[in-house]
């Protein structure tokens, strides 16, 4: 399968005017939107290669082609500049650094980063701080869809009703979502402008754990600050996650006393995301995958 899509890939790349080296394609099946790869010409310049998986995402694209325009002058790392963008290919440059997590087509999991690494913290949290330092106004006019704290909580409550509704949860699950949502201590009381699906396989980095590099910016949105921290807390020490937070308050961000705790929530709550996805989508293998995670063994 893995050949198929490299070569689907190149063709698609032939067809937009790119001619890779069908042995320098590498395939990344990490994203749920976009199936991608990383090939070269001849001369050796890198490109990356995303193929929408559904034929619905003209709108996604165009949305997330806004957002790189906002951010790209304002982070102090690398974000995709689009030289191709159509219905069925998104093109660009590839950045420097390599994406700290990869899937292949197996569904194995291949890590660059070491997950204990302090730089790797503490430059992540500065990056956030900046992320969300991002000013509102300028994200409004970018189209930015905006959700203020009460939405926020809201959007969770109907997103669990539905997705209680097409689906199995377990009792323990649900009972922890409720009283999360019920409890005001979690919660903050501000938006910030946020990435939404912030861990290494969207975040490139360099030999040395240094942050090279932000991808895929499609769930961008203002929203709560908590969505970027979710995957720190959730599969770094709690060591590593002080530092992040420290990182983030020292370059300026702004922190809550349940910040930690919110967070480890959000990654809890992640199979009702997906959940939602496998709606979206109407795909029964995700769907399939979506009832395993809401009703574990």
């Amino acid at each position: 399968m893995s050949r198929d899509l490299a070569a689907k890939l190149r063709a698609l790349a032939a067809k937009h005017g790119l001619d890779l080296d069908p042995a320098s394609i590498t395939v990344n099946e990490v994203g749920l939107d976009f199936r991608v790869g990383i090939g070269a010409t001849s001369a050796g310049e890198r490109w990356v290669l995303r193929a929408p998986r559904r034929g619905d995402m003209g709108e996604q694209i165009a949305a997330e082609a806004a957002v790189l325009n906002l951010v790209a002058s304002k982070l102090p790392v690398a974000v995709p500049d689009w030289t191709v963008r159509t219905s069925e290919l998104v093109a660009y440059r590839a950045l420097p650094g390599e994406p700290g997590l990869t899937i292949d087509t197996a569904g194995t999991l291949h890590w660059r980063l070491d997950l204990g690494s302090r730089r790797y913290a503490e430059a992540f949290g500065r990056l956030l701080a900046t992320l969300h330092a991002i000013d509102l106004e300028d994200a409004r006019r970018a189209g930015v869809e905006l959700e203020e704290p009460p939405q926020v909580r809201e959007r969770w409550r109907g997103d669990i009703a539905r997705v209680a509704d097409a689906f199995t949860i377990a009792d323990h699950l649900r009972q922890r979502w409720d009283a999360w949502l019920a409890d005001d201590s979690f919660w903050p009381t501000w938006s910030v402008f946020t990435h939404g699906e912030l861990y290494p396989a969207h975040v490139l980095i360099d030999a040395g754990d240094a942050i090279t590099g932000v991808l895929d910016w499609t769930t961008a949105k203002i929203s709560d600050p908590a969505r970027d921290f979710a995957f720190q807390r959730a599969m770094t020490s709690p060591e590593m996650f002080d530092l992040t937070v420290r990182g983030y308050v020292d370059a300026g961000g702004r922190e809550w006393p349940r910040l930690a705790d919110h967070a480890a929530e959000l990654w809890a709550a992640s199979p009702i995301s997906y959940g939602i996805f496998a709606l979206k989508t109407g795909d029964p293998e995700h769907r399939a995958a979506a009832q395993a995670q809401l009703a574990p063994a």
